[in-house]
């Protein structure tokens, strides 16, 4: 499963870039609102030093509009997935620049049919929401589970790209029934490594060490 990372840090892309850990980048308004910086400056700062899929949201809600914009995201770099919302004019938009050639991202994906829909109209990547899910006492992980199957049965290629990520167990669940990609906030992606039984063997491992009263630098 790949890892997308999901946030406009550099900082904290870069760190995590550093251990193999980043094979893409999401982003939308609101994480570019909070580094206070131009959205396009920051996209093209990411996709400087991130080889794989960079997503650059629209902000438009007509077709012409998003596709307007989308092609001017695209120009940034050649990674860039343009990020299109699941709405009539948002799989328009997704056809069109599907077509010649762009990545695109189809977000805000609630439901199977809309998959569907999506892949249908050229997706690179469906994101369904599986955290937005569950806030509505709904199994988001029983989306991605339904999109796999369907996806599967017909041959299509886009990949599913589960977003919405809050938890280490999402991952987990996500791996297991295929997602092709996960993205989730850089805490998330470092709690992977926690494990209260690690701490707690490594303080019993640093006592036992510090009785022998040798050194090895």
């Amino acid at each position: 499963m790949k890892f997308f990372v999901d946030t406009a840090d550099g900082d904290a892309i870069r760190e995590l870039h550093a251990l193999g850990l980043v094979d893409g980048v999401t982003s939308h308004p609101s994480l570019i609102q909070t580094s206070g910086r131009d959205i396009l400056e920051v996209t093209r700062e990411i996709c400087s030093f991130v080889e794989g899929p960079v997503s650059a949201e629209v902000v438009a809600l007509t077709a012409d509009e998003m596709i307007a914009e989308g092609r001017k995201l695209a120009e940034i770099a050649p990674n860039i997935a343009v990020k299109v919302p699941l709405t009539w004019d948002g799989l328009k938009t997704c056809k069109v620049l599907s077509d010649e050639g762009k990545m695109v991202n189809v977000t805000l994906c609630f439901s199977a049919n809309q998959a569907l829909i999506a892949a249908k109209a050229g997706a690179t990547f469906i994101s369904p929401f599986i955290g937005r899910l569950d806030d509505i006492n709904m199994d988001g992980m029983e989306l991605i589970s339904d999109i796999r199957t369907i996806y599967d049965n017909y041959g299509f290629d886009t990949q599913i790209l589960a977003a919405s990520i809050r938890t280490v167990n999402h991952v987990t669940q996500c791996a297991l029934v295929g997602a092709d990609v996960m993205t989730a906030p850089p805490n998330v992606i470092k709690s992977l490594a926690s494990h209260p039984l690690t701490d707690k063997g490594l303080e019993q491992f640093m006592k036992d060490w510090a009785k022998t009263g040798q050194k090895i630098l």
